[in-house]
């Protein structure tokens, strides 16, 4: 069974470690059996392609690759610095992701 994920996709989030590290994008697919997310402008990789109908010339073509969730952290709305996320019960009482810095809801 899959651990559950802090980060969706469309959120801003904050890479922490490794070539990337303090680059800031936006998450574009989340991979949870493979605990892994792709971020827009983190991890490009060279793809070499033959030629295609998306491609007709083919070449390199650079990529976003797959990141760890683990070296991502989301980004706080109200401040915009790297926080961690708690699970809480709104008004509503619908379970909602909010910033353990500034307490802020998180959409």
């Amino acid at each position: 069974m899959a651990k559950k994920i802090h980060i969706k996709k469309g959120d801003l989030v904050y890479v922490n470690t490794g070539e990337y590290k303090g680059q800031k994008g936006k998450v574009l697919e989340v991979l949870p059996k493979k605990q892994r997310a792709i971020v827009e402008g983190v991890n490009l990789v060279s793809r070499h392609t033959k030629p295609n109908n998306d491609y007709p010339q083919g070449g390199i073509i650079k990529k976003e690759a797959s990141i760890h969730i683990s070296n991502l952290s989301l980004v706080d709305p109200s401040s915009g610095e790297p926080t961690r996320i708690g699970r809480r019960l709104n008004d509503d009482n619908k379970l909602v992701r909010y910033a353990k810095k500034s307490g802020e809801e998180i959409k």
